[in-house]
């Protein structure tokens, strides 16, 4: 059967790929990334199985392959075929052309898609057919075009999870799929972050190269067409092989049960990951999730919130004085993590200003993000609720009306925005504020003046604050309050700003130089701001929406969640050192207890110095959902599985006692089902109330 044979393409290629795939799971082992010690044992098997993962899936890729070396046969120009054949392909050309076709119904690009592929199928069709002379040539062209597209993929693929674990640590996961839909963005990126140029021209020149080997190689396959007979007997082999693959593909994946969350991500199979998470961009919690019932759920949660009552939370914030309206700037900075900064144990003098502003304000040193992508921060500071499996609320369809940060300060009369340096478009940004009562100000709203340096994803610091300085001071005119929430983007690949700004070149790209210039535009806002009428008046929030990296040895590694936090407010918050145990939903609820609001709250955030506060901190990746609570880091798993960790600290002795930010997480086999049970409390209630529209916001007055 040429399906196994040297000569088969299905062979050469299959080749190809096993040995691409395993190249590359040598290459993620040695990244500097990549923290793993794994015995031989370990090793033998994440190679043996992630092979075996790679077979299968070539298997089931390669269909297009098999029917297209399949549809090689000179009998199909023999009369009268031929001419029913090409004047089958003149109709069908001539429908889809003409007629309203499904592909119409789609849209967009598909329609001109499917007429430029049926066109130039037919026009080569005509050309083997009339021109039987050269159709030995013609065909060894088109032949060898093919296998160059099979080879480029499977080339191309590797490169770029090498770029892609290089970044995050991983397969590829639901950020891949965000990239594969905001196309334009992170082709952009790509260019301004890595030489472009000369890698797509090495994997040209590479594939080529391969592909001249194996078209050598399989000539006589060409040469020697297979039989009618030989396709029916391969049809019925690779009908088999497809069968088992597709159970086993989905069998293997659930071995990938390695100690090591590095060891299960270079077992995995790149392509089925894609695959898993294009598929799963949504995690029903009770379908995916380990659950109690929903009155003891909320119940437990009762005990963390009191006031709620069974299926709502709402409950009434009091305070013994006034209220206090000052205006508010949350400031979200971009991929910030607590280690940039030296108390976090940090040497090289990248945060010099925000090192400062912490010793004036009051800080945060014990504070988690809840997740490790912008749309998390962004749903924890605006919605103040544990993150939900799958997208963030401000990706999803029903993300509008909710009970918000913005929703609350409206009531009580403040004008509520939000600024961002790049375009609100992007990751769902403008639909969700927009959707929540907020007014836009992203780069669509600057003037060619305005802006002095952009990339990719957006206005430098600097002009994203100059804008915000002309906002607020229009706004400080108004008889009230404003709220602005500013979201920086300059700390993000490629790590480009203006420059002669520090003293770490813009054309460096490198992360140390994105965090110096970010702290450096920080200054220049201050500077500028110190000086208007409003700023007396006005208290400033600053934190990270997340770390740089969420790459570690467990699902949630604790040090790439800890995030700084601050509020600054001269004259009216003391500065001092907060070592409390909380989560980024807790910042904006601590806030309005500082400013004495009296509200009706949904939200799961609490104010930190409340007395019934029971420490407790939520971190989340786009499946796994933790709580950190009583030195135990709980994990609920979509496989409806649970993980507990002891967490035992790792001291630096160059860090002072409150920044201690290491912690080794050691696997508990015997849980502590109370804590196991409250955090299923906390995250099934949440998507409780989600899928109930029961978090939507009230318009009762909250004064």
């Amino acid at each position: 059967m040429y399906l196994v044979r040297k000569s088969s393409p299905l062979t050469n290629l299959g080749i190809l790929f096993l040995v691409t795939n395993l190249v590359l799971r040598i290459v993620l082992f040695c990244l500097p990334i990549t923290h793993t010690h794994c015995t031989a044992t370990a090793i033998f098997k994440i190679v043996l199985l992630g092979m075996l993962s790679d077979g299968f899936v070539f298997i089931v890729g390669s269909i297009v392959l098999w029917l297209y070396s399949a549809s090689l046969s000179n009998s199909k120009f023999n009369k009268p075929w031929g001419y029913l054949i090409l004047s089958a392909l003149l109709v069908l050309l001539g429908y889809i052309s003409f007629s309203n076709t499904i592909l119409d119904e789609y849209g967009g690009p598909l329609p001109l898609i499917g007429i430029s592929f049926l066109s130039l199928k037919t026009v080569l069709f005509a050309l083997l057919l009339f021109l039987p002379k050269y159709r030995q040539k013609i065909r060894l062209i088109l032949y060898s075009l093919t296998l160059y597209i099979f080879v480029l993929i499977i080339i191309l693929n590797a490169t770029s999870e090498f770029f892609f674990w290089n970044e995050f640590g991983r397969r590829y996961n639901f950020i891949a799929v965000d990239y594969l839909i905001y196309t334009h963005t992170v082709i952009r990126n790509l260019f301004e972050s890595y030489p472009v140029m000369p890698v797509f021209s090495a994997i040209i020149l590479v594939s080529a190269g391969i592909t001249y080997l194996i078209v050598k190689r399989t000539i006589n396959f060409l040469e020697n067409l297979p039989s009618r007979k030989d396709n029916i007997k391969n049809l019925a082999l690779y009908t088999a092989l497809f069968g088992i693959s597709l159970y086993a593909i989905p069998a293997l994946a659930n071995l990938e049960n390695n100690d090591n969350l590095f060891g299960n991500e270079i077992q995995a199979n790149g392509y089925y990951k894609f695959y898993h998470a294009f598929t799963n961009s949504k995690l029903a919690y009770n379908t995916f999730y380990k659950t109690i019932p929903i009155q003891q759920a909320f119940t437990l949660l009762q005990k963390q919130l009191p006031g709620i009552s069974q299926n709502n939370i709402l409950r009434f914030i009091k305070s013994d004085s006034s209220e206090i309206h000052k205006n508010i700037v949350l400031i979200t900075l971009e991929s910030f993590s607590a280690d940039f900064m030296k108390n976090y144990g940090n040497t090289e003098n990248i945060t010099p200003f925000l090192d400062s502003l912490a010793t004036q304000s009051m800080q945060f040193t014990n504070l988690y993000a809840a997740g490790n992508r912008t749309v998390r921060g962004l749903e924890a500071v605006t919605l103040c609720l544990p993150p939900s499996p799958a997208e963030s609320v401000v990706k999803q369809i029903d993300n509008k009306n909710k009970f918000s940060t913005g929703s609350l300060l409206k009531q009580k009369g403040y004008q509520v925005k939000f600024l961002y340096g790049g375009n609100a478009l992007f990751d769902n940004m403008g639909d969700f504020f927009s959707g929540n009562g907020y007014d836009i100000v992203d780069k669509k709203s600057f003037t060619r003046n305005e802006i002095s340096f952009s990339n990719i994803w957006g206005v430098c610091d600097e002009d994203l604050y100059h804008k915000a300085i002309n906002v607020m001071n229009t706004e400080g005119k108004a008889n009230q309050p404003f709220y602005n929430h500013i979201m920086t983007v300059s700390n993000h690949r490629p790590f480009t700003y203006p420059n002669n700004k520090i003293d770490i070149p813009s054309t460096s790209k490198s992360r140390s130089g994105g965090v110096k210039y970010t702290d450096y535009a920080l200054r220049q806002f201050f500077k500028v701001a110190q000086n208007q009428t409003w700023f007396k008046n006005t208290v400033f929030v600053i934190l990270a929406d997340h770390c740089a990296s969420s790459a570690g040895n467990t699902e949630l590694p604790m040090d790439k969640y800890r995030i700084p936090a601050f509020i600054y407010a001269p004259g009216f918050i003391p500065p001092g050192e907060i070592n409390t145990l909380m989560s980024q939903i807790d910042i904006m609820p601590t806030l309005f207890g500082k400013l004495q609001f009296q509200y009706q709250s949904k939200f799961y955030g609490q104010d930190i110095f409340q007395s019934d506060y029971k420490p407790r901190a939520f971190i989340a990746t786009y499946q796994d959902l933790g709580l950190i609570k009583d030195n135990l880091l709980t994990i609920l798993t979509p496989i409806k599985q649970v993980k507990q960790f002891q967490l035992i600290p790792v001291p630096n002795p160059k860090v002072k006692p409150n920044f201690q930010l290491n912690f080794k997480e050691v696997p508990i086999k015997i849980h502590n089902n109370a804590l196991v049970k409250q955090t299923i409390a906390f995250y099934q209630t949440t998507a409780f109330l989600l899928k109930n529209k029961k978090y939507q916001h009230t318009s009762t007055p909250s004064k």
